[in-house]
């Protein structure tokens, strides 16, 4: 039993190591070995991907504080790099380079790469931490003028990626409080349902334009959008149920489910409440 357990250590710590090692080359800012380009960063994330799904020790090793760390740091730093590439976008020198929305495109990559591996840590929560943190932000450059008919891929790829952040949020898979979740809302549904028909209009694949959002897409932001809402306090759902009727495009996202649901809600609320009222007011009589 004691070779056993000496045997079992020396495997756990060479799982631990080579995980980490893959995370921090995976999870590396700009191409670690020129020579090579993207190829080894491209099987650092491999490996990552194939220890976390096929590995028998990854699971054991992944409560390990120095696992952890490494995780967070890689986070931190992809998060910190597209936050640099994308303040480069409104730069006169770059705003219209091809490398430039090339190098955004590897970003958003390394961020969805991210966001499909961290709920198999159990740490999907950092990720929507730090991207509710950032969205005003990002949707500061990406709104820009000097942006209205370029970095489509760009447009669309935020929309995915958020899309999994209202899923994780929506359905209960990270916990947020109340603030937290309302901030998501207000600040990603003007601009998803200003987007869609704004896509629309940019034309087809035939006519040569390929960035859509497709119906799978539009259906999972309904849902998630709809789940989200009626998870909050009823007066932060009249709030942006309100704001989603005024502006009066009700075709995407259609939350008319969510609007249908808060009303049943606050009406019962309000009978019980009446109801509550008048037993106590009756109480009070029957005592005099």
């Amino acid at each position: 039993m004691s070779m056993l357990k000496g045997v079992q250590a020396v495997d756990l710590s060479t799982t631990k190591h080579v995980f980490v090692s893959a995370v921090q080359f995976a999870t590396s800012s700009g191409t670690p070995c020129p020579q090579f380009g993207d190829e080894l960063k491209i099987s650092a994330k491999e490996q990552v991907e194939y220890m976390l799904g096929e590995d028998v020790d990854t699971p054991l090793v992944m409560a390990d504080d120095d696992v952890k760390s490494a995780i967070k740091t890689g986070l931190s730093t992809i998060i910190s790099s597209f936050e640099k590439v994308l303040s480069s976008l409104l730069l006169e020198a770059f705003v219209e380079s091809k490398m430039t929305e090339d190098n955004i495109l590897k970003s958003m990559s390394d961020l969805e790469w991210m966001c499909n591996i961290l709920p198999k840590m159990g740490l999907m929560k950092d990720f929507v931490s730090n991207w509710i943190e950032i969205s005003v932000k990002v949707l500061g450059v990406v709104e820009n003028e000097k942006l209205d008919t370029l970095m489509w891929g760009l447009k669309v790829k935020l929309i995915e990626l958020t899309t999994k952040v209202l899923d994780a949020v929506g359905y209960g898979n990270v916990l947020l409080p109340a603030p937290s979740r309302t901030q998501l809302l207000k600040t990603w549904l003007p601009y998803m349902r200003k987007m869609k028909p704004l896509l629309d209009s940019q034309g087809n694949e035939e006519m040569g334009f390929h960035y859509k959002m497709s119906d799978d897409l539009c259906e999972s932001i309904e849902g998630a959008m709809i789940s989200l809402i009626l998870a909050l306090p009823s007066n932060d759902q009249a709030d942006i149920l309100a704001e989603w009727m005024r502006n009066k495009q009700f075709k995407f996202p259609d939350l008319s489910e969510a609007f249908e649901l808060w009303c049943y809600r606050t009406k019962s609320a309000k009978r019980r409440l009446l109801e509550g009222l008048g037993k106590e007011d009756n109480d009070t009589t029957g005592c005099l």
